[in-house]
This record gives C-alpha cells, structure tokens and sequence, in this order.
C-alpha cells in the first residue's frame, strides 16, 4: 500500500511546463483583473454604483477550465479581492469558489461554453455578488427594495465590462 502511494511516477504530470505557463498566465490574468477593477472600474460611479468584474473572471475560469481549477482560481481571486476590497474580511473567499464550482457544473453538463453561455452565467454570478454584498450592507438595518435596486443596476452595469473577461480563458482552453 505505502509502496504504490510513493510512486516515482505519483507526480510526474503534476506540473508540466505546459501546465506552469497556463498557471502563469491565469496569475497574470487575475492580476490585470484586480487592477482594472482597482484602479479603473472604482473611479467611474454612473447613478452612484461602481462595475465589479471579479465574478465573471471566476465564472469564466470555472466554466472554461472546469469545477476544480474553477475552485482554486476563485479561491485565491476571493482572497485577493479580500485583501483590495476594504470593506469584506472573507465573503469573495466564501463566495467565489462556490460561483466557480456552480459554473464549471453547469458548464459541464447543460450550457455551452460559448459566448452566451458565459454571458447568462456572468450574469448570475454578478448578479449574486451584488445581492450578498447589498444584503451585507443591510445586515444590521432593516432590507429596503431600494437596495436590491441598486444591486440589479450593479450587475447590469458590470456586464458590459464583462465581455473582457471572457476572451483570456476562452482563447487557453485546449
């Protein structure tokens, strides 16, 4: 039993170099994501509401790359997004893994992964974050519809600027 677990072989195709620049490039992705939503989406509020694209990068790598890679790369873009949002301490870290896995799934099983299928799914996730985060705000206060006005506004808002987010995973995939 102890001899087939430590396998020479275990981990041979763990990590190819063609898996390494993928990661690499998934890095660099997340990154440019953070910062366009940092640094350019934060500075242009139309009707007081700000686009938020870091959801439908997670749904684009989870519907592309699959459940599992989907997990990890919304695990660490939620603690990342954590980390620039200052208002959170750990709902992206909860929250976008479970859009990943949710994506990948149906992704896998009943849309395609084309470029309405990823609209639809962009879409959803946005449209979950904005009511968290709206339910969020409302957490200690009474919950107005107003809010959840304002987190549909978000989310429509934010789909344009999604389109950007599904070229990247969709030019990689295999």
């Amino acid at each position: 039993m102890l001899k087939r677990l430590f396998r020479k072989d275990l981990f041979k195709d763990f990590l190819t170099p063609r898996r390494f620049r993928r990661v690499l490039w998934y890095g660099v992705y997340m990154l440019l994501v953070l910062i366009v939503q940092d640094m350019v989406l934060t500075q242009i509020r139309p009707a007081g509401v700000c686009a938020f694209i870091p959801p439908a990068a997670v749904a684009a790598v989870g519907m592309f790359e699959g459940a599992i890679p989907g997990v990890v790369f919304g695990l660490i873009m939620g603690i990342f997004t954590d980390m620039f949002t200052p208002h959170t301490v750990i709902t992206y870290t909860v929250l976008f893994p479970i859009i990943a896995f949710g994506v990948g799934f149906i992704s896998q099983f009943f849309i395609n992964r084309r470029f309405m299928g990823y609209m639809l799914t962009a879409f959803a996730a946005l449209l979950l974050t904005a009511v968290i985060q709206a339910l969020l705000v409302t957490l200690g206060d009474s919950l107005s519809f107003s809010i959840l006005g304002t987190a549909l506004l978000q989310a429509l808002y934010s789909l344009p600027v999604t389109v950007l987010c599904y070229f990247p995973p969709a030019k990689w995939i295999e």
